[in-house]
């Protein structure tokens, strides 16, 4: 039980850096900003749901990026085919390639090595990866061209990386304060903004690909036939059509400048853009020799204006006008500044929380948080005294060294980090549970302290390492799988699993150490201040084995049958659609909100009263059409709810397309699959195969029932219901490993005892370690279960059910499933040896 210096000096050195790390988050922002120099500023960065923000993910369309890309191959092979006087019959876009008819075989045989020397090699050239990003190949009278998947590739990262920056420089042009701009995958940018409240206008400025081009207007189109080269295309603000000529007079990447503006005569916003010296000199020609005629300035398909040219322009700049407001040309002007898309970005998820809601909930973590752990450290002094106390300053420090790890991380804390936080709290006193009992049971038999100390933590260190590794399975594939808050509460969870062996056993080890040393103490005696479970135990939990079983398959086969019908109330997150939380400025008339949402025919649409009587949540279905029909219906439903109380508050808006919530639900089943395998696998390799068996089993009875909770009480079911349920599993796992430890244990000792008497032994001697531990978690979850309100129930409520499913799972399922197996193989071995006994007799 020695600890060198050195040692000891590093802990201190850990705990110390971490009080420093994690001080700043006790101050606000304008007090730290009095502080000293020295004095340490960062603070732990909170997610949108807590300081209120917005949230967009945006996704690259590829396919418009292909049909763009065929569309410059067919342009250039024209050019490239003209220039060397070479005429094909036809040249055109089928599907996805471009076929070239010509007939004479000389003129095709020259045309195909012009089109293979088109060809540009992509990948990593210094590892001799490179390929095409064009395939040329020809059959009969044909050449066919065709995008390889290389080539694609790289477009599509080129895109997204050109995206990247036209996003942060439009987010700039706006001015959001501290923006989150990042690539997410391969064809995905993450933008989140704190503090803004209404996204509308970004979303348009970010969804805008602001390809801007100036078109002549054709002559003498008569009727609906148009001339080649021509389409109609319409106004942006009228809807009027123009017949446009295909054919780009000049192109928008010549512009140098746009600002938003007033016309000197008429006084209405403008927008004045002006040219690069090459542009200048194009507009200067084309203006020109097109005098008298229209000038359509074309914005993404939508003519902006159609001005007539009324004489040279020779300045290189002009204006846009129309029927612009002034929010109209300034983010015209924005777009314009930073530049064309290359490809055109659709927002496929959007979730937006008001400041205020941000700063209640704070506030509802704090209180619940520190109601959580106030019930946890009187528990822990209730059952432990003096040594409950030592749990408790290992238990503080332990909280501490959580918020300066997420500090020096940079991690952000989300709602349900917080709630992490708060289960971390329970699950933290789990190590310093099964030390005490230990080392009580070490006392009973007469050691001395220091080696009752010693026995103590040596035999209760397995047991942690088991139970820390499976929480840390569940919590890491969560992390994987999950995303957003989310895994804010995967990181928590993380960080809190491993500090726990740092303080929960090393800090505590020591303190411990010091205490019998300074006291001089015999022996230690660990008496409750208030006893919850008798000293010694002795119940015969496996004659009631049959009932047990019995009882957990009908609960979990009403489980099922409630998860047929009515089945999951799957939440946004898993099917998609809109979710908007709002505040009405008097009691709010659902009567009337039903009716106004029902009139603007977007489906099924349900209003639920939650908190108080202004408070309404709106959840409108899936929209067809894809994630551009998501995004109007929620403009719609948001235009609406304001035209009957102008002055509702937007509390919360999620808008989750078809796209991304099949990924989250594929992402969601399988964190729990692969976390219940991993599991498993770890229990095999660290015990034996019936004991892995009693634990596959049992989980899918515990997670059945879990599952069975959710449809019985209608919560929603999405990422945090995910979070919740695999930390049910994990926890369930964890509670059987303590039990199959000490099994494993008295199976070495006791060689010839029954193993129905073993197994009935070994419950009870770990059996008010499983009750203390499930009492802690429930005091640290139920402040946030009772108070956190509809943020959190999803997650607080099943988790207080699943720890009394998975306690008792551990004695009344776990354990006679083991006895069965037990008894069976006892009785395969004794039938296989006495059949070797009698083989030789039958031969004699």
């Amino acid at each position: 039980m020695k600890t060198s210096r050195w040692v000891l000096m590093t802990y201190a050195a850990i705990i110390l850096a971490g009080i420093i790390v994690a001080l700043p988050n006790l101050f606000t922002a304008r007090q730290l900003a009095a502080m000293p120099a020295w004095f340490p500023k960062h603070q732990v960065t909170l997610g949108l749901d807590l300081q209120g923000g917005s949230h967009l993910v945006l996704e690259v369309d590829a396919a418009a990026l292909k049909a763009d890309r065929l569309r410059s191959v067919l342009d250039d092979a024209r050019a490239a085919l003209r220039k060397e006087r070479i005429s094909p019959q036809s040249a055109r876009t089928v599907g996805d390639a471009i076929v070239i008819n010509i007939a004479d075989e000389a003129q095709r045989a020259k045309a195909l090595e012009i089109l293979q020397a088109m060809a540009v090699p992509v990948g990593n050239l210094a590892l001799g990866g490179a390929q095409a990003d064009i395939a040329v190949a020809s059959t009969a009278d044909q050449i066919k061209v065709t995008l390889t998947e290389a080539g694609l590739r790289d477009r599509l990262d080129a895109a997204l990386q050109q995206s990247l920056e036209i996003v942060r420089q439009r987010v700039d042009q706006v001015g959001v304060a501290e923006p989150t701009i990042q690539r997410v995958g391969s064809d995905r940018i993450l933008v989140q903004l704190p503090g803004l409240q209404d996204p509308t206008r970004l979303r348009e400025l970010l969804g805008s690909t602001a390809k801007m081009d100036f078109h002549m207007v054709a002559n003498n189109v008569e009727g609906d036939r148009l001339p080649p080269g021509v389409t109609m295309l319409p106004d942006a603000k009228t809807g009027q059509k123009y017949p446009v000529e295909d054919r780009v007079t000049l192109s928008g990447e010549r512009l140098a400048d746009a600002r938003a503006g007033f016309d000197q005569r008429t006084h209405e916003p403008i927008v004045s853009f002006r040219f690069d010296s090459i542009g200048a000199r194009q507009f200067a020609e084309i203006t020109s020799t097109n005098v008298g005629r229209p000038f359509a300035i074309v914005l993404d398909g939508k003519v902006l204006s159609a001005p007539v040219i009324r004489e040279p322009i020779t300045g290189g700049s002009g204006q846009i006008s129309g029927s612009f407001t002034v929010e109209d040309t300034v983010v015209l002007s924005a777009l314009l500044r930073a530049g064309a898309l290359p490809a055109p970005l659709t927002v496929i998820e959007e979730r937006t929380v008001g400041p205020d809601l941000g700063g209640d909930v704070i506030q509802m973590g704090i209180y619940t948080g520190i109601a959580g752990f106030a019930l946890v450290v009187a528990f822990m002094v209730a059952l432990y005294g003096m040594w409950g106390m030592i749990a408790n300053v290992a238990l503080l420090l332990h909280l501490i060294l959580t918020f300066s790890a997420l500090t020096l991380l940079g991690a952000t804390l989300t709602l349900p980090g917080i709630a992490g936080i708060i289960l971390g709290i329970g699950l933290g006193v789990d190590a310093n549970i099964l030390i005490n009992e230990r080392i009580r049971e070490e006392s009973k038999r007469g050691v001395s302290a220091m080696a009752a100390l010693d026995l103590g933590f040596k035999r209760a260190y397995s047991t942690i390492i088991d139970a820390s590794v499976t929480s840390l399975i569940a919590t890491c594939l969560l992390f994987m799988f999950g995303s957003g808050p989310v895994r804010g509460f995967a990181i928590t969870m993380i960080l809190g699993t491993c500090l726990s062996l740092f303080t929960a056993v090393a800090v505590v080890r020591v303190i411990m150490t010091e205490v019998v040393r300074r006291r001089r103490m015999k022996t230690i005696n660990i008496h409750p201040l208030i006893r919850f479970v008798p000293d010694k135990t002795s119940i015969s939990f496996m004659n009631a084995r049959f009932l047990g079983i019995a009882m957990s398959i009908m609960l979990s086969l009403a489980s099922i049958g409630l998860f047929i019908k009515p089945g999951l109330n799957y939440g946004i997150d898993f099917k998609g659609g809109i979710q908007v939380e709002i505040t009405t400025s008097q009691p709010a008339d659902l009567a009337q909100l039903r009716s106004t949402l029902g009139d603007l025919d977007l489906g099924e649409v349900a209003l639920q009263q939650i908190g108080g009587d202004k408070d309404v949540l709106i959840r409108v279905q899936r929209q067809d059409g894809g994630e551009t029909a998501q995004t109007a219906a929620v403009a719609a439903v948001k235009s609406a709810v304001q035209k009957l109380d102008p002055s509702v508050k937007f509390e919360r808006t999620e808008v989750v397309g078809p796209k991304v919530s099949g990924e989250l639900a594929r992402s969601g089943v399988l964190s729990v699959v692969l976390a219940g395998l991993a599991m498993l696998v770890y229990i095999w390799w660290r015990f034996e195969w019936n004991f892995a068996i009693g634990a596959i089993v049992t989980l899918i009875l515990d997670t059945t029932k879990a599952v069975g909770f959710f449809a019985l009480l209608g919560l929603d079911f999405n990422l945090t219901a995910i979070a919740a349920l695999l930390t049910i599993i994990g926890y369930s796992l964890n509670d059987k490993v303590v039990v199959y430890d000490r099994m494993r244990e008295n199976l070495r000792l006791f060689k010839k005892m029954p193993l129905r008497q073993l197994i009935d032994m070994s419950i009870n001697q770990v059996l008010a370690r499983c009750l203390y531990t499930s009492s802690a978690i429930l005091l640290s979850m139920l402040p946030m279960a009772i108070w956190g309100g509809s943020a959190v129930e999803n997650f607080a409520v099943p988790m207080v059910f699943g720890v009394f499913v998975a306690t008792t799972s551990s004695i009344f399922i776990a354990a006679p499933i083991l006895l069965l197996l037990g008894d069976w193989w006892q009785h395969h071995r004794e039938r296989g040896e006495a059949a070797t006994k009698a083989l030789p007799a039958a031969k004699g």
